[in-house]
């Protein structure tokens, strides 16, 4: 199984952007969206370092509010 996890794009240089989830900040490469327009502000979905998909603000808390309720419940 693969996971995806939504980030927020904080700053872009090329095909290599800086994301934030969480507090955590990631380097992630947007090589794979090369043909998609991102700008800081955007969210993407993240998989082993690489953007791989364009989703909106709201999908992305609907995900994180989803993991954390996971997490809860094994608590």
């Amino acid at each position: 199984m693969c996971l995806a996890v939504p980030m927020k794009i904080t700053k872009i240089d090329g095909f290599q952007c800086t994301c934030e989830a969480k507090g955590i900040e990631r380097e992630v490469s947007l090589f794979m969206l090369q043909h998609e327009t991102v700008e800081p502000g955007d969210h993407i979905l993240v998989h082993v370092g690489y953007a791989i998909q364009k989703v909106s603000e709201q999908d992305a808390a609907d995900s994180w509010a989803m993991f954390d309720e996971i997490l809860a419940a094994q608590s």
